[in-house]
């Protein structure tokens, strides 16, 4: 069963854009997507409606109600905050085991499963794991990491050494998805010039800023 996990380069760097769009799209072609984001930050009764859950909630065509969070995420926290700080704050330490296993739970059941990280691939979950070792203990045949990175300045050098740590570590991605950032200092077409001088054969995507690109060909 198919595994699509969204890491990135950073936070705030268009993940939850990303996955939503190919959660519709794989609808759109009749597959039976279900999606998860385990962890998330900075969500309350208030911030809800504008949430990386509610996106996702909506893109599965399911009521965007606070009731229906647990569909997606399991540990919600208010403080918008890494995930072992946030947990900190409200006196509480993600364990590892529990989100291993509650990933491979619903790995076993959906296929295909979108899981969308959170922040980027080194941000720390508890006092001793991390989103690369989340993946990694999640890594197998049908397992397909999909980086989303911007395209601001500084992004080349941020993506070449997320690359890097994730060779590194057996994770090779689907493709690079490049996500247009709020501000530019050249176009998106000039960045994925570049950046394609460096990745080898991995395929880069482009998304415009509030635009679509096709995802879901990247998984059938």
């Amino acid at each position: 069963m198919t595994t699509i996990f969204v890491t990135s380069s950073g936070t705030d760097i268009g993940k939850t854009y990303v996955s939503a769009m190919l959660i519709r799209q794989l609808r759109a072609k009749g597959l039976p997507v279900q999606a998860l984001k385990p962890i998330v930050s900075g969500v309350d009764e208030n911030t809800f409606p504008l949430s990386d859950p509610a996106a996702l909630l909506a893109a599965l065509g399911e009521e965007v109600i606070t009731d229906n969070i647990d569909l997606v995420s399991r540990w919600v926290f208010e403080p918008a905050l890494s995930p072992d700080m946030a947990a900190a704050r409200v006196g509480v330490e993600i364990d590892f085991n529990e989100l291993i296993n509650h990933c491979k739970a619903r790995m076993h059941l959906h296929d295909p499963l979108v899981i969308e990280g959170v922040g980027g691939l080194i941000v720390p979950l508890n006092t001793t794991h991390t989103v690369l070792d989340w993946m990694k203990a999640l890594n197998g045949p049908d397992f397909a990491p999909l980086l989303v990175v911007g395209s601001y300045l500084g992004t080349i050098s941020h993506t070449l050494t997320t690359l890097d740590v994730m060779a590194r570590n057996d994770l090779a991605p689907r493709a690079i998805v490049v996500s247009e950032s709020l501000e530019n200092p050249v176009t998106l077409d000039e960045t994925i010039d570049v950046m394609s001088r460096f990745v080898g054969a991995t395929p880069i995507i482009a998304v415009p800023r509030n635009g679509e690109a096709d995802l879901a060909g990247l998984f059938l």
